[in-house]
């Protein structure tokens, strides 16, 4: 599955040149990790947010959003955030901070 390119570099340009970033290939999309942990990534159109278990209800209750259930299985402290819902730059900026804030308080891999 290719991934939107052009919400890949909307994400850089968020993330800037942070050095504790890297960009993977993952799932047939794009993935940003922050030491060896995700924060975000894009598979097709969509935004994969890691949110934290913590914060999953109150990320599924946000428009556009459905769980990650990419095995058959939801996986509780991520979210899949529709392209329709991340339109706007202050939105898409809001889920990659959150996603960046849960990758920066684990610890690196």
């Amino acid at each position: 599955m290719a991934y939107d390119e052009g919400l890949a570099e909307r994400i850089r340009a968020r993330l800037g040149a942070d050095p504790a970033m890297r960009e993977k290939r993952m799932f047939g999309g794009l993935a940003f990790l922050h030491h060896g942990n995700m924060a975000v990534g894009v598979i097709g159109d969509e935004l994969m947010v890691r949110v934290g278990p913590e914060a999953t209800d109150a990320a599924l209750a946000r428009p556009g959003t459905r769980a990650f259930d990419f095995t058959g299985r939801p996986m509780r402290g991520w979210v899949v955030v529709a392209a329709s819902a991340l339109s706007e730059d202050s939105a898409l900026h809001t889920w990659i901070e959150q996603g960046h804030t849960s990758a920066v308080g684990l610890p690196p891999k």
